[in-house]
């Protein structure tokens, strides 16, 4: 398969594009999408104008209304995809994705099913403030009934948000707004990264580091930090729900030492939950407790000094593998 370097936005632009253009019951709608905006980070940069205004919808500043209006067009056959412009806003819409887009299918006994893939950024780290900054996955995860994924590079945003958009069930798709300009090889075409399948993006032996989004990148510097004392595998959930339980225990059972890494509050996190099931799973196969790296517990600060302290770091990671390890 040929590919092509480009942008993580690019990516998913790409993702929209082909899915727009295969499947007619997809449609786009959200705040600022439409051209010559194109979205906040351009990620529907020319969408409107290929595709007119019927199939990539402008809508008010509601998030209520955007996620209800998915949900009832999804219910009707199409196939939305709702953006929320900023993760944090999630807490004005969790009426609708929490207690009916992700109970319906369940509440009518598998009659009625709600394909909408809910997409947009969290913005840690770019100094947006307490109410613009945070990772609310656990929000999403914690809800039956949803799919959460967070891609960590440009070929996972396209191969996800093309399974997302796919999928029978509600998706949310968390995009990292510190990746959208990073770049990196992309297949060109149709291209589909299946929900639940994590990926080793560095091999190891010592220790595995589970992690997902913009803490991936942050976990490869940590691992190259400690090559030749440490020798550190990194396992890129891609999807946080379903998780991918074989691709974790395979590794674990390999390196026998685990640390979880995410960038929101570790404290009642995604983290937790991996960290206790591994114990159970792997209980007289572990050397040491499972790690956990998180943010701390506190809102975002706006300071960069105070946010860059919030929020993991290479050097956590360092300080938490060497822990584990026993150094």
């Amino acid at each position: 398969m040929s590919t092509r370097d480009i942008t993580f936005a690019q990516a998913l632009n790409q993702a929209l594009d082909g899915e727009l253009a295969r499947d007619p019951s997809v449609f786009l709608l959200g705040e600022d999408i439409v051209d010559p905006a194109g979205g906040v980070a351009k990620v529907t940069l020319g969408l409107s104008g290929k595709y007119g205004r019927k199939r990539v919808r402008e809508s008010p500043i509601s998030e209520q209304a955007i996620i209800g209006a998915a949900t009832g067009a999804a219910m009707c056959g199409m196939r939305p995809v709702a953006e929320i412009m900023i993760a944090d806003f999630y807490a004005v819409c969790l009426d609708q994705l929490v207690n009916h887009a992700a109970k319906l299918r369940y509440m009518s006994g598998g009659r009625t099913h709600v394909p909408i893939t809910v997409r947009g950024m969290s913005t840690g780290g770019m100094m947006f403030g307490a109410q613009h900054s945070q990772m609310p996955e656990v929000w999403m995860a914690h809800t039956p009934g949803l799919k959460v994924v967070v891609p960590s590079t440009p070929a996972d945003a396209k191969g996800l948000l093309t399974a997302a958009i796919r999928d029978d069930d509600p998706v949310v798709c968390i995009e990292s707004a510190g990746l959208y300009a990073t770049k990196g090889p992309v297949p060109e075409g149709e291209y589909v990264v299946p929900l639940g399948r994590a990926d080793v993006k560095r091999a190891g032996s010592d220790i595995t580091l589970i992690t997902y989004g913009k803490t991936v990148q942050d976990s490869l510097d940590a691992a190259e930090q400690l090559a030749g004392e440490i020798d550190v595998e990194v396992l890129d959930l891609r999807s946080i729900v379903p998780w991918d339980a074989e691709a974790m225990i395979a590794s674990v059972t390999r390196t026998r030492r685990a640390v979880v890494v995410h960038q929101a509050v570790e404290r009642f996190g995604v983290g937790a939950e991996i960290s206790a099931w591994l114990t159970r799973e792997l209980w007289g196969t572990l050397e040491a407790p499972v790690g956990r790296v998180g943010g701390e517990y506190t809102p975002v600060p706006y300071s960069p000094e105070l946010e860059a302290a919030h929020l993991p770091s290479p050097a956590r990671i360092v300080k938490a593998v060497r822990a584990t390890c026993g150094f």
